[in-house]
């Protein structure tokens, strides 16, 4: 028989719920969809860009005249460079596009914020990819700059989902409910993969041309189709239901400044009209400050570094490190999502077990250290390789998914700003921008450190990040092991 909790838990979800949930789950995993078919044809672009074909894995170059005559790059080592400053270059207008769409995804309509933000950023990547090939015009000024615009773009993205999310999920499960959301990602990353190697053989152009496509229509779906908060089809706010809970404790904030339940727990959406009053935005460094912000910001700045390195960087590598085919490369590499699917769902199921967030990431990314040595000394063998691959994925790619979505959703609606402020954008933004900035340095470093030293030298490097990662929570995983621990005993004095 199914538990009582269990059963009220499911009951509070409608159809509206459902369609939120996979509307803005495959919204934001068509960006990543977009972002992943960069990655998967980076050996593609170096051969084009160079003046000969030292991959014979890929298609010949042409026009060869033009590239006989004149080229963007010597060879192949300073093609890979500036690919690492093309990701570079993305994350750091990402980030910046991150701080700033947090702020007007809380100010402004979020549908169209999103909308916007993927149609617009379709077109971008088709200039880029597409566009450019069919007319044989390679110029670095002109990559930089859209991929500039491109990060600017795609950043309207996780900031308005997230807090979609927020408005329609209460805190009862958001764990689970969370970290199976957050698959997205890796469910754009797998969908990226698949459409790059499915048409790579006719030109990485194309590639460009199916992802950009898919995407543009999605953005049209979310226009007409996402309602952004339960208040606009006049439904309760989650808050509200949970505070009619008998069991209280059992919903007890993630993020809390004291012990004590605070009865106003609403998920507000400042497009939504509300009869009592207009929610206030919250001030950019008001939200900066709250508790919790820093450390887990800083946490995610090093740990989304190691995950971003993995999805920009791991089809090259197993296309150099063990001369497998890109296309194969590519769905190999599908392996590292699925892994970080899982693992976000598992963890986030335990830390709404255990009430706690940080000591289930803490567990998690002790254990990725040890994946990272494991997956560094991975033989020429493929299945081999995809089992430590979707390890790494699980210990890895399943705290990034926490931290950007539950403990982010968390964040937005503790104690200090309940009742008063719309926060849940702008803390993600805060969040997953702090990340974006650590994730855009990782992304050139990882080209130079392999460039000078070598890809085991790489891995070293993913290994102090993820150790940094821990350091930086760890205040956090002292005071709710605290607290775990004293209402294990209170427990116990009652019964």
């Amino acid at each position: 028989m199914a538990n009582p909790d269990v059963r009220g838990f499911l009951a509070t979800y409608s159809h509206h719920h459902i369609a939120v949930f996979l509307l803005t789950f495959f919204s934001y995993a068509l960006l990543h969809a977009s972002r992943k078919t960069f990655s998967n044809v980076k050996v593609s672009i170096s051969s084009q860009w160079t003046p000969s074909c030292l991959n014979t894995s890929v298609f010949v170059l042409q026009p060869n005249d033009v590239w006989n005559s004149s080229h963007l790059f010597p060879d192949a080592d300073a093609a890979t460079l500036f690919l690492g400053l093309l990701d570079t270059i993305f994350l750091f207008s990402y980030a910046v596009g991150l701080f700033i769409s947090g702020i007007v995804g809380d100010r402004l309509n979020m549908r169209c914020v999103l909308s916007f933000g993927m149609c617009s950023s379709a077109v971008v990547v088709f200039l880029f990819g597409t566009l450019t090939e069919w007319l044989h015009f390679y110029n670095k000024i002109y990559y930089c700059a859209l991929w500039i615009l491109n990060g600017l773009l795609q950043s309207t993205g996780w900031p308005c989902v997230v807090a979609v999310m927020g408005n329609w999920f209460g805190k009862a499960g958001r764990g689970f409910v969370f970290g199976l959301w957050s698959a997205c990602a890796s469910v754009g990353n797998i969908l990226g993969a698949f459409l790059a190697s499915s048409v790579l053989e006719y030109g990485y152009e194309y590639a460009f041309l199916v992802t950009s496509s898919v995407q543009f229509a999605g953005g049209i779906i979310i226009f007409f189709g996402l309602v952004t908060s339960p208040k606009e089809l006049g439904l309760a706010v989650p808050g509200e239901e949970e505070n009619t809970s008998p069991d209280e404790d059992a919903h007890r904030p993630l993020i809390s400044n004291s012990d004590i339940e605070d009865e106003d727990d609403r998920s507000y959406s400042i497009q939504a009209q509300d009869h009592v009053r207009e929610p206030r935005a919250i001030g950019f460094f008001q939200a900066f400050c709250l508790p919790g912000v820093i450390p887990y910001s800083l946490a995610y700045a090093c740990l989304k570094l190691v995950n971003y390195s993995f999805f920009f960087w791991l089809p090259f590598y197993l296309s150099h490190k063990f001369q497998w085919k890109e296309a194969e490369a590519d769905q190999l590499s599908i392996w590292y999502d699925v892994g970080g699917i899982i693992g976000g769902t598992i963890q986030g199921l335990i830390s709404d077990l255990l009430q706690n967030r940080s000591p289930v990431l803490a567990v998690s990314l002790i254990l990725a250290i040890g994946s990272l040595v494991g997956y560094s000394r991975s033989p020429n063998n493929k299945p081999i390789n995809a089992l430590i691959m979707a390890i790494t994925g699980f210990f890895i790619g399943g705290p990034s998914n926490m931290i950007s979505s539950a403990i982010s959703a968390d964040l937005g609606h503790q104690e200090a700003i309940k009742g008063s402020s719309e926060a849940l954008a702008t803390v993600t933004g805060i969040v997953d921008g702090t990340g974006s900035i650590g994730a855009a340095v990782g992304q050139y470093l990882v080209s130079l450190i392999q460039n000078s030293l070598g890809w085991m030298w790489v891995f070293y490097f993913f290994i102090l990040m993820t150790s940094l990662t821990v350091v930086f929570i760890s205040p956090l995983i002292v005071r709710e092991l605290r607290t775990l621990v004293q209402q294990r005993r209170s427990r116990t004095v009652i019964e």
